[in-house]
């Protein structure tokens, strides 16, 4: 074994992020390059997530333990690429950031410079782009969409699964609040059906435009509803067996919105009878599944799932 080798970055090492915010300070030529090759990582990953998105996750062995593990790889693998030379984006940005300008396509070993369009042309909010779609059950997605460029303020490592379904109650706990009070259901319970429904938020359906529809609970827009509509695609099962189909889901001009028509459709549906004033997460699961809100088997099964580690994350 060759001591004198760099040795690999690592997503669980604290230390170097914080020598690299020092060195930074310093203006120190390897704290740029690490720099750089951060912003890289995070790129990397975010093209694993979009292709793990366009794959088949309903196999018997997916679960939140091994898609958490699973991000964890990704991330590792995302710093290694980096670090080994990537797609040569990282020299790029450290060319960029020490003022040295994009170079000639010789000086990068790893790839390309990006060179900017001779033409630009502004885009509107909603067309900045989409978020990739993570692990789910049945959740719609966008009919067009574009990959998200990272938005990064600071360098670091990705932000895990377990932050972002904190971050994603948190956010919706008063609507969740609100609905519970019209439901009698418990606010955590309807949080973490959301979360089933939408992927924490990263399948909401949205428009062609990048708009949002603020319709976490999958809700179709049938012909008696009059609102606003988005067309997307979505799972559903016939006779056992995952067909992928176009369905038109309803559209709500905020969270608050969407949640006090799904408390609405709880309360007042006679189907949905034997499900309002649930205080069990098997009770509220299994429920919803006998009044047919999904096609998916197993989807009870789920749910229970997802409000089990839902509130081992509020109450740990």
């Amino acid at each position: 074994m060759n001591s004198s080798a760099t040795p690999l970055p690592s997503i669980f090492d604290t230390q170097s992020l914080a020598g690299l915010k020092k060195g930074l300070r310093t203006d120190d030529p390897q704290a740029l390059k690490a720099a750089a090759q951060q912003f890289e990582a995070i790129f990397l990953q975010m093209m694993m997530k979009s292709m793990r998105a366009a794959s088949p996750q309903d196999s018997v062995f997916d679960s939140d333990q091994s898609r958490f593990y699973q991000e964890l790889l990704d991330s590792q693998l995302s710093q290694v690429m980096a670090a080994k030379g990537g797609t040569g984006l990282a020299a790029v940005i450290e060319r960029q950031l020490s003022g040295g300008g994009l170079g000639t396509p010789a000086e990068y070993e790893g790839g390309l410079p990006l060179i900017p369009p001779s033409r630009s042309f502004p885009l509107s909010p909603g067309q900045r782009g989409l978020p990739l779609p993570e692990d789910g059950v049945q959740h719609p997605m966008p009919l067009e969409s574009s990959p998200v460029r990272p938005s990064v303020s600071s360098v670091g490592p990705a932000v895990t699964a377990e932050s972002q379904a904190q971050g994603f109650a948190s956010n919706l706990w008063p609507q969740a609040v609100v609905a519970s009070q019209t439901t009698g259901i418990p606010p955590q319970f309807l949080i973490a059906h959301a979360a089933l429904e939408s992927g924490w938020g990263k399948s909401e359906p949205r428009f062609v435009d990048g708009r949002q529809s603020h319709n976490l609970f999958g809700i179709k827009a049938g012909s008696n509803w009059h609102g606003e509509t988005v067309e997307s695609v979505t799972t559903e099962y016939v006779n056992g067996v995952a067909e992928r189909r176009v369905e038109r889901f309803r559209a709500y001009a905020s969270y608050a919105e969407g949640f006090e028509d799904y408390a609405r459709l709880l309360a007042q549906s006679p189907r949905y009878a034997a499900v309002v004033g649930s205080q069990d997460a098997s009770s509220f699961a299994r429920g919803l599944q006998r009044a047919g809100y999904a096609t998916d088997p197993a989807y009870a099964s789920k749910l229970m799932r997802v409000i089990g580690n839902l509130e081992q994350k509020l109450t740990g």
